[in-house]
């Protein structure tokens, strides 16, 4: 009877702090900046939900400009939205190509939700072969290695320096991991914004 009472218990409080867990889980924010109100960014989502981000007072901002695809060389450290191709290989939808002082960022290969099949693979780049669909890069990470072909219409960005006076009414920003508050706003650490007119394709 007490390891009924104990199952059930356990069940309930399971129960109980789903929500919360949910709650808690990050969210990916992309959109455009509509106004800003004091210290909250408010966001039009991709949706066209509009959504209302607060900044955290030491979040960090990061420019995203577009650069050529000239510039990945054998040792550079980037990151690739792709989908999976018949040869069990990767075709890339955009390219980030990260900084030194970044290399290392979210190392690995997963999921991603752009679409469906999509995933990210952020790597160090052993190898980039050109051949007749586009630019194919061998990548090493943590665990693995890929083969991303890049064709000419995947979009390559960098990552500049950027500041919070860079979000702005007009401008496009991606945010990876935000948290949504009891209020329904959202507060984040990091903010992917573009800038000289660039879309952050991720």
């Amino acid at each position: 009877m007490k390891n009924a009472v104990r199952v059930a218990l356990t069940a309930v409080f399971t129960l109980a702090i789903l929500p919360i867990a949910f709650a808690q889980a990050p969210t990916r924010v992309r959109g455009t900046i509509e106004k800003v109100e004091g210290s909250t960014l408010v966001v039009k989502a991709r949706d066209g939900s509009e959504l209302r981000v607060k900044p955290k007072p030491d979040a960090k901002v990061y420019g995203i400009t577009k650069t050529s695809l000239d510039s990945i060389k054998p040792g550079s450290y980037v990151g690739s939205a792709a989908v999976p191709t018949p040869d069990g290989n990767l075709k890339a939808l955009e390219v980030h190509v990260f900084p030194e002082n970044m290399r290392g960022t979210g190392e690995g290969h997963r999921s991603f939700d752009m679409g469906p099949k999509n995933t990210m693979t952020n790597a160090t780049v052993v190898d980039a072969e050109v051949g007749q669909d586009g630019r194919t890069l061998s990548v090493k990470y943590k665990g693995g290695e890929k083969k991303i072909t890049v064709p000419p219409t995947a979009p390559v960005v960098t990552y500049v320096p950027a500041s919070k006076d860079d979000l702005k009414p007009g401008v496009r920003i991606v945010i990876p991991n935000a948290a949504k508050l009891p209020d329904g706003t959202f507060e984040t650490a990091g903010i992917n914004v573009g800038v000289n007119g660039t879309t952050p394709p991720m």
